[in-house]
C-alpha cells in the first residue's frame, strides 16, 4: 500500500478543535473544518468478469467459493453480482459475473460500481465519528444544538434527542416511517423537507425503547456533519473518507457516469428475463437520501472499506481513533432475533451499533450490514476475530440470493466443508416461504376501474402533513391519484369489491395501496395502506393522514 501522510496531523486536528460549533443549521454558506487526514490507496486483487482472482495467500478453499458463487448465479438466474472474500486480514478471493446491463454485453468487474444501499450508513457514522474525534461534536449532543430547526412529534423528545440517536434506530418511530419521502425515486423532496416532516410523524412507541429501522434519522445525522464540518455532506464524505480510506471509485452527490467507468444498473425480473430500470442518464444527480442509503461503490472498494475495520494499518488507525472504532461496534440498541436466526446461525444476541449490526453466529462474532434498493442487493458481513469477511453486490431481485450466500459464506468460515452450499439454504428458504400461512396478500384479480360516482371514493385535492398535496380526480382514462412531490406515485385507481386500489403506472414501484375514505365531523379523511400487509416497511402507507382541502381543478 501506498501511503502519503500529512507532515504533522496534530496541527489540523488542534485548529478543528478550537472552531468546534456549537450552533448553526442546514441552510446557508458554512466555513470549511478540514479534519486531520491522510491520502491512502488500496491495491485490491482484480479480476475479469467470471474469473477467479487471488491474493499471493490465496482462498482457504477456493473450490468452495466458486461453488457458491456458481450456484447462486444459476439458481436466482442474476442479471449480475461481485463477491469477495478476506482470510486473515487479505483479500483472499475475488469473483463476478453477468453484466452491468442484461444483455449490453458489458461485463460485472471489480471496479463495477453498485449502489450499496444502507451499507452506506456506516460511512456517514464513521464520518460522525471523525468528528467526535476532531472535537467538532460529541455524541451526547442535543441535536437542536447543531440543527435548531429539528423538530419530533414530542417536544420532550425533540430536546432529548442526541446525535449518537439518530444511528440506532431507536426513535419511537415506526419502521421505515417517512420513508416515502425518499423512495421511490427520483422525487422533489428535499432534506429541508425530510427535517420539517418528522414533526408531523407520529411515533408508535416511546423514546429510546425499542429497535425499528428508520432512514430518515441518517438523513439528519448527514445533516449534522455538514452543520459541523461546514461543507455539504458530500464533500465531508468524499474528503474525510473516501479520499482518506483510498476508496477512489465511491461516489457520493452528483457524478458523471463517463467518468466513472462500469457502472451496475438495478434489475427486475420478468417472465422474459432481468429488465434494467431507473437506469441512470449521462449525469447522476444528487440524492437527498444519500447519507442514508445514496452511495455506490465498486467490489475493490467495499473490500478496502472491509479491510480498514478488520486489519487497519498505522495510518487507519490514525484515521479513526480505537475509542470512536469501539462506539461504532457498541451495542447500543438490542435487535430480535428471529426463528430463523436461532435456527441457521445458532444466534443468541442480536444489536445494532453505529451503522452496523452485530450477531454471534456458530459462537463467533459477525459485524454486518446489508443495503436494499429496488434492483438493487449487497451484504457485508465482518468476522473480526478472524480478520475475515465477505462482500456480495448484486444489480438485479436479489434478496432470497443475498440471504442464501449469506449463510452458505459464514458456514464456509464457522463449519467448513459441511453446510457452505447455497442450494441448501436456498430449499430451506423455498420451504419457510411457502408455508400455508407464509402470504397475506388479498386476491385483486377482480379489480376493474372505478368510476367517479362510486360512493367509496370523496374525488378532491388532499394534504398530508409531512408528505403534501395529492389529488384524486376524474380524467379521460378514469380516476387517478397524483403526488405532486412524488411523482412516481401515480396511477389508476381500481375497484376492489367495495374497495378502493391504486394501480401504480410505474411497475418498478414496490407495493400498490388500498385507499379509504373517512367522514369524521371535521371534513374527510383519506388513509391508505399497503396491499401486502408483510410488504417493505419504506412503503409507509399507513402513516398517512390525508386531509381534503378543495375541489379538484
Amino acid at each position: 500500500m501506498a501511503l502519503l501522510s500529512q507532515p504533522d496531523a496534530r496541527a489540523p486536528l488542534a485548529r478543528a478543535r478550537e472552531a468546534r460549533v456549537k450552533g448553526g443549521g442546514i441552510a446557508g454558506p458554512r466555513p470549511s473544518r478540514r479534519l486531520p487526514g491522510f491520502v491512502l490507496s488500496v491495491a485490491v486483487a482484480c479480476a475479469p468478469a467470471v474469473v477467479l482472482a487471488q491474493s499471493p495467500a490465496g482462498a482457504r478453499d477456493p473450490a468452495a467459493l466458486d461453488r457458491i458463487f456458481e450456484q447462486a448465479m444459476a439458481r436466482y438466474a442474476l442479471p449480475g453480482m461481485a463477491m469477495g472474500v478476506i482470510e486473515d486480514g487479505e483479500v483472499a478471493w475475488v469473483r463476478t459475473g453477468g453484466e452491468t446491463v442484461a444483455g449490453s454485453g458489458e461485463p460485472v468487474l471489480p471496479a463495477t460500481l453498485f449502489k450499496i444501499a444502507s451499507n452506506s450508513k456506516a460511512m456517514t457514522a464513521s464520518l460522525l465519528a471523525r468528528q467526535v474525534d476532531a472535537g467538532l461534536l460529541a455524541w451526547d449532543d442535543p441535536v437542536v444544538r447543531h440543527l435548531p430547526s429539528f423538530r419530533m412529534h414530542d417536544p420532550w423528545v425533540t430536546r432529548e434527542m442526541q446525535v449518537r440517536d439518530l444511528l440506532v434506530h431507536n426513535s419511537g418511530l415506526p419502521e421505515g416511517a417517512g420513508d416515502l419521502m425518499l423512495w421511490p425515486e427520483p422525487n422533489r423532496f428535499g432534506r429541508e423537507d425530510i427535517i420539517a416532516g418528522l414533526a408531523h410523524l407520529k411515533p408508535e412507541r416511546s423514546f429510546r425503547s425499542g429497535y425499528a429501522y428508520d432512514n430518515l434519522m441518517y438523513v439528519v445525522a448527514g445533516e449534522v456533519a455538514a452543520a459541523v464540518g461546514g461543507e455539504a455532506y458530500e464533500v465531508l464524505l468524499r474528503r474525510e473518507v473516501f479520499e482518506p480510506l483510498g476508496l477512489d471509485s465511491c461516489r457520493v452527490g452528483e457524478w458523471s457516469r463517463a467518468a466513472a467507468g462500469s457502472v451496475a444498473q438495478p434489475h427486475m425480473r420478468t417472465d422474459t428475463g432481468n429488465i434494467a430500470i431507473r437506469t441512470d442518464g449521462d449525469t447522476v444527480p444528487a440524492i437527498t437520501s444519500a447519507a442514508a442509503g445514496g452511495i455506490r461503490c465498486s467490489l475493490d472498494d467495499m473490500l478496502a472499506w472491509a479491510l480498514n475495520w478488520l486489519a487497519p494499518t498505522p495510518a487507519q488507525r490514525e484515521w479513526l481513533s480505537e475509542r470512536q472504532r469501539g462506539e461504532m461496534w457498541a451495542a447500543h440498541t438490542p435487535l430480535p432475533v428471529s426463528a430463523r436466526n436461532r435456527e441457521w446461525d445458532d444466534t443468541h444476541v442480536r444489536a445494532y451499533g453505529y451503522g452496523w449490526r452485530l450477531a454471534d453466529v456458530d459462537g463467533e462474532w459477525t459485524v454486518s450490514h446489508t443495503g436494499t434498493l429496488s434492483g438493487m442487493y449487497s451484504v457485508l458481513m465482518l468476522l473480526p476475530d478472524r480478520k475475515s469477511g465477505f462482500v456480495v453486490m448484486i444489480n438485479g431481485e436479489g434478496s432470497a440470493a443475498r440471504t442464501v450466500l449469506t449463510a452458505a459464506l459464514l458456514k464456509y468460515f464457522t463449519r467448513p466443508g459441511s453446510d457452505a452450499d447455497v442450494n441448501a439454504f436456498a430449499a430451506r428458504l423455498e420451504s419457510e416461504r411457502t408455508a400455508p400461512s407464509a402470504s397475506r396478500v388479498p386476491d385483486t384479480t377482480s379489480r376493474r376501474p372505478i368510476e367517479a360516482t362510486f360512493p367509496g371514493v370523496r374525488l378532491g385535492r388532499y394534504r398530508d402533513p409531512w408528505f403534501g398535496e395529492v389529488s384524486v380526480c376524474a380524467m379521460e382514462d378514469g380516476v387517478r391519484f397524483q403526488s405532486v412531490m412524488s411523482p412516481l406515485l401515480s396511477g389508476r385507481v381500481m375497484r376492489v369489491g367495495e374497495r378502493a386500489l391504486v394501480d401504480w403506472d410505474d411497475d418498478t414501484v414496490d407495493l400498490e395501496a388500498w385507499m379509504d375514505f373517512h367522514d369524521d365531523g371535521a371534513g374527510t379523511r383519506m388513509t391508505m395502506a399497503k396491499l401486502d400487509p408483510d410488504g417493505d416497511f419504506s412503503s409507509d402507507y399507513e402513516d398517512l393522514d390525508f386531509r381534503r382541502i378543495a375541489d379538484c381543478e
